[in-house]
């Protein structure tokens, strides 16, 4: 495809329009926040000149600066040549209209439990009276501070092992003004939280199998191995989880957790366990709810 020309390419739209024929052309993957080359287009040309990324259409005919529009045609060929996902180029990503900083020190935020913290769909029949609650493999700190709007009167504990990825969500703590109900916490899943029970414990654990890691796509290989690969079975973090929650569960606390394809190869390994599979309109059988009294 020829380079684009200062005259072919002078308003956001016919940026736009270049990103989509450029991302179909070269068959990229998407899943950290879009499905689609139109998607994908809209999302990199909107956040990169920071403008609201819900309609692009009132922006169609505005016209870049110069260098906005150096920058635009830079993350348009990043994009394609280097398969970098649009969040890391752009430094943002988004769930349920809620902006989060990301960079490459943590995955790219995404969660079906997300889904379900900002529909209010989880079995829970007064959010008022869920006082703690636990994010384990917190990495940005997305669904710490979901949960946070989610369950206004709560205090929140997140957990993980990266420092780096800790760095960034602290960053987005404090960008939620989030601090005073929000703790960070590094250590390797209980360590940190000796003695400390709650009402909900929600992770999104490193949870793709050997056979999944070996087919990943260009763009999720820059995400860090350390958030999705989890053994040959994917259950190698599910399984420390399920053995210690039951000592920092409340009487009438439970378990969510998000695993991806795992559930034959959970269910096999746990058959007395009654676990609930929770499904979205994106998802089937990828998270499941345990009540805390059901694991003891």
């Amino acid at each position: 495809m020829p380079a684009p020309t200062k005259s072919s390419v002078v308003t956001l739209g016919d940026f736009f329009r270049l990103a989509v024929r450029r991302f179909r052309a070269a068959k990229l993957a998407y899943g950290h926040g879009t499905t689609n080359a139109v998607d994908e287009a809209a999302f990199l040309v909107l956040e990169a000149l920071r403008l609201p990324i819900h309609n692009l259409d009132p922006w169609l005919d505005l016209k870049p600066t110069p260098g906005e529009r150096a920058r635009l045609l830079t993350l348009i060929e990043a994009r394609v040549t280097l398969r970098m996902p649009t969040p890391y180029l752009v430094g943002a990503a988004y769930m349920h209209g809620v902006r989060f900083v990301i960079d490459r020190r943590a995955l790219i935020p995404r969660s079906f439990i997300g889904d379900m913290l900002a529909q209010g769909s989880l079995p829970i029949g007064d959010p008022s009276k869920v006082r703690r609650v636990l994010d384990l493999c917190t990495g940005s700190g997305c669904l710490a501070i979901l949960a946070a709007l989610a369950f206004p009167r709560a205090k929140i504990d997140a957990v993980d092992l990266s420092a780096g990825a800790l760095a960034l969500a602290r960053r987005n703590v404090a960008a939620h003004r989030l601090g005073d109900r929000v703790t960070l916490h590094r250590g390797d899943l209980w360590k940190p939280l000796v003695g400390q029970r709650y009402d909900l414990i929600l992770t999104n654990p490193p949870y793709v199998d050997a056979k999944g890691m070996a087919k990943l796509p260009p763009e999720y290989r820059h995400e860090p191995r350390m958030a999705l690969a989890a053994g040959d079975d994917g259950l190698d973090l599910v399984h420390r989880i399920l053995a210690d929650a039951p000592k920092h569960l409340t009487k009438n606390g439970a378990l969510l957790c998000e695993l991806g394809r795992g559930r034959r190869p959970l269910e096999k390994a746990y058959p007395q366990l009654p676990f609930l599979w929770l499904d979205t309109e994106q998802s089937q059988g990828e998270v499941f709810w345990i009540a805390g009294k059901d694991l003891r």
